[in-house]
């Protein structure tokens, strides 16, 4: 039997196994369950014959680097199988999700569902789902008898939907890691293979007024009103992004872009007859795959003092947040035609060269330790909202890309 044929009739295995990494609520922050989870992966792997080893990252860096989340520690998981080949190529995939608000269709997130070919539920798509593509394809291998013309490495990690310094930063930086080639599970789906990603930068900008009585406005400075003026100063800054552009190779224009106020607020002691004495609000800054996220950092906030210096009794403080680099690689080593091949075999239409908005680990792999890197995975609808789902077929169809990959790339 073929693996792919194996994954067809295993179908329902690969999403019984989904549906119990998503009932474990791995929400970050705070970092639910990671003991939970991780321990279930190393299992599994385990059952597969990987040599595995599960990482607790030393609690001196997770003080120094999230002294509020102690309570929570973090895991990560590195599985290793050796095939008696040359080179290694390394699976990549986060197991920590974002949190859920609103209704759902089903009830609750965290109880997944099936229904007409789609299962719902809070990480099938980004990405508990490509976890179970890349276990079943590996599982399809063993299972057949089909000898990988790799070894196979395989790093389930934390902290993706903060900054991942404490999950594929770390991994790529203290797990010595023997990977010649790297997949990260995301960042291309359907027919799309991804060859580099945007960057981020995020800063938080406090504006500094002084309170007074609401009756008497004129003895108070407003920091709500300086705040105002200042993100309406930022459409200039908008207009400035919108000039410039990264062509991807499919021929889509990139562009820089900058989101306003995903998180905003007043200062204490705010009170409806109070002149607010502080307000802030973030700014997430997408950076280019070429541009560098140092200068873009820098240029931003000397565009905010500029503007602040502007407007009256306008003064500010401005905090990093995190950022994550951009990256790029032109899609010419044999990695890049290799997966492009297997997912045109596997979908059965043309397969192209995409780069993705938004960020992932690719750039751990391809900028850290400079390996050639892609990324593809089982994708799916309105990740991060509600209603989170995933493709039936189209996890399937991953496990088989990733099984084909590994049985048809010669390196």
């Amino acid at each position: 039997m073929s693996p792919a044929r194996y994954l067809d009739r295993h179908q329902p295995d690969l999403v019984a196994f989904l549906q119990k990494l998503i009932r474990l609520r791995t929400v970050n922050p705070p970092g639910e369950n990671y003991g939970a989870i991780t321990a279930l992966l190393a299992r599994t792997l385990r059952g597969l014959g990987l040599t595995v080893r599960r990482r607790p990252v030393p609690r001196a860096l997770q003080k120094k680097t999230q002294p509020d989340l102690l309570a929570f520690p973090r895991y990560n998981i590195i599985g290793f199988w050796d095939a008696g080949a040359k080179k290694t190529l390394h699976f990549n995939a986060h197991y920590d999700v974002v949190p859920v608000s609103g209704v759902w269709r089903q009830g609750s997130a965290f109880h997944p569902v099936v229904e007409n070919g789609w299962i719902y539920g809070r990480g099938a798509a980004d990405m508990k789902g490509a976890i179970a593509s890349i276990v079943f394809a590996l599982r399809a291998l063993r299972a057949t008898g089909t000898r990988p013309n790799f070894n196979v490495e395989v790093s389930f990690v934390a902290d993706e939907e903060t900054d991942s310094t404490l999950g594929t930063g770390w991994v790529t930086a203290h797990g010595k890691l023997r990977a010649d080639y790297a997949v990260v599970g995301e960042g291309g789906e359907g027919d799309a293979v991804c060859c580099g990603h945007n960057g981020v930068v995020w800063l938080n900008v406090r504006v500094h007024g002084r309170a007074a009585h609401g009756s008497t406005p004129g003895a108070g400075i407003n920091a709500l009103e300086k705040m105002s003026a200042l993100v309406l100063a930022l459409d200039g800054y908008k207009r400035r992004l919108a000039r410039r552009a990264f062509r991807a190779p499919d021929g889509s224009r990139l562009r820089p872009t900058l989101n306003l106020g995903g998180v905003f607020s007043a200062g204490e002691g705010g009170k409806v007859n109070t002149v607010p004495a502080a307000a802030s609000f973030t700014i997430d800054r997408r950076v280019l795959p070429v541009e560098s996220v140092a200068e873009a950092e820098r240029e931003l906030r000397a565009f905010l003092r500029a503007a602040a210096r502007k407007i009256p009794q306008c003064r500010i403080t401005v905090g990093k947040i995190s950022d994550n680099r951009s990256c790029y690689r032109p899609p010419s080593h044999p990695l890049f035609a290799a997966m492009r091949s297997s997912v045109a075999r596997i979908r059965r239409r043309p397969a192209r060269f995409t780069v993705s908005t938004g960020f992932n680990d690719m750039h751990y792999f391809a900028q850290v330790l400079k390996i050639p890197t892609v990324g593809h995975g089982p994708g799916g609808p309105d990740y991060h909202a509600v209603d989170e789902r995933a493709r039936l077929r189209d996890l399937t169809d991953s496990a088989k890309i990733y099984a084909d990959l590994l049985t048809t790339f010669k390196g």
